[in-house]
């Protein structure tokens, strides 16, 4: 049998795996009351006006809280870092890129959480601790938002959906005016920023596994005036906070600064990613939730296709260059 096809066999196989075990088709309970965490309002601040607003379902468990990356000192004198619910923090980047028809912002938004619990039924791939998301919101020189990108903090997942302000010409010409299927769940096709004076984007997570489940444009004032959300106002801080972590007296990162994990968050590991997916992706790491950064310096690139050959085509500091890869032609 030649190596393709034993390479085949195996992406057949963990393709499997990943349907299993990231595909939820679990009915939710219903909830009176969805808690919500909306970024504090800054008057003509665009980071907050862009801010999108994440609903969580299942609030009373921990898990499906975000949370403050945070750290302390073990009794056994090692640090520990870890995800502190009680204290929510949306962190943010603002980056530019310009492509031959325009200027484009990408506003980012990064929150975590303290884990994806272990579990058999339903099975849980993405099983770890200190997990994230990350939420893209890409707007042209006109300051309307054109494209709304979600991938979690290790690469996976990503969700690339336009909006009604994105030219026609630059759709993807695998893009089709139907659900995006994507393991299991149905995001829009498409959203539209039409009768809104303050449009915000509506980031449902599945609980437990912290998936984004839909996607919707909403009135500001109504998220406000809706007794159905339980509001938590959530403070917006530089992305680059996360490498000055306070503990004891001093600072520590939230990502290894050194070593075959540089640029990886520390203690989140996924030991069934990294049992299934390691070989097919060539990465031992793979699913490990990692930093956004220039991979020059980080030494660790952000790439979202499991493909060894489009690491670099999909890795998503070269915003740009990430878009073409996919087919958008912004």
């Amino acid at each position: 049998m030649s190596i393709k096809n034993v390479y085949t066999i195996i992406w057949i196989t963990a393709f499997s795996l990943i349907i299993s075990g990231c595909a939820h088709h679990i009915k939710l309970a219903e909830e009176n009351i969805k808690t919500i965490y909306m970024a504090e309002s800054k008057d003509k601040d665009p980071v907050s006006q862009f801010a999108p607003v994440f609903l969580t379902h299942d609030h009373k468990k921990k898990y499906n809280r975000i949370g403050k990356p945070s750290a302390f000192i073990a009794d056994n004198g090692k640090e520990k870092i870890y995800i502190d619910d009680s204290n929510p923090v949306i962190y943010y980047m603002v980056r530019n890129f310009r492509t031959e028809k325009d200027m484009y912002t990408n506003y980012f938004y990064r929150v975590h959480f303290p884990h994806v619990p272990f579990s058999l039924i339903p099975y849980h791939i993405s099983a770890g601790r200190n997990v994230g998301l990350i939420t893209v919101i890409t707007v042209n020189s006109e300051d309307k938002p054109v494209l709304i990108t979600t991938v979690h903090t290790c690469g996976c997942y990503l969700a690339i959906v336009p909006t009604s302000h994105l030219p026609a010409d630059a759709f993807s010409d695998t893009w089709k005016e139907k659900k995006l299927k994507l393991y299991g769940e149905r995001l829009p096709s498409r959203l539209a920023y039409v009768n809104v004076t303050e449009p915000r984007v509506l980031i449902h997570l599945r609980p437990g596994v912290h998936r984004v489940m839909d996607l919707d444009i909403i009135e500001s004032q109504h998220i406000e005036a809706d007794i159905r959300f339980n509001r938590i106002i959530t403070p917006v801080a530089p992305m680059d906070n996360l490498t000055s972590i306070p503990v004891n007296g001093n600072f520590t990162g939230f990502y290894h600064s050194h070593g075959p994990m540089k640029g990886f968050v520390k203690g989140s590991v996924k030991v069934w990613e990294s049992l299934f997916l390691s070989l097919i992706s060539l990465d031992l790491f793979v699913g490990t939730d990692k930093i956004y950064g220039d991979p020059d310096i980080t030494g660790n690139k952000f790439y979202t296709s499991l493909k060894p050959w489009n690491r670099s085509a999909s890795e998503m500091w070269d915003f740009k260059r990430f878009l073409e890869f996919w087919g958008w032609k912004l």
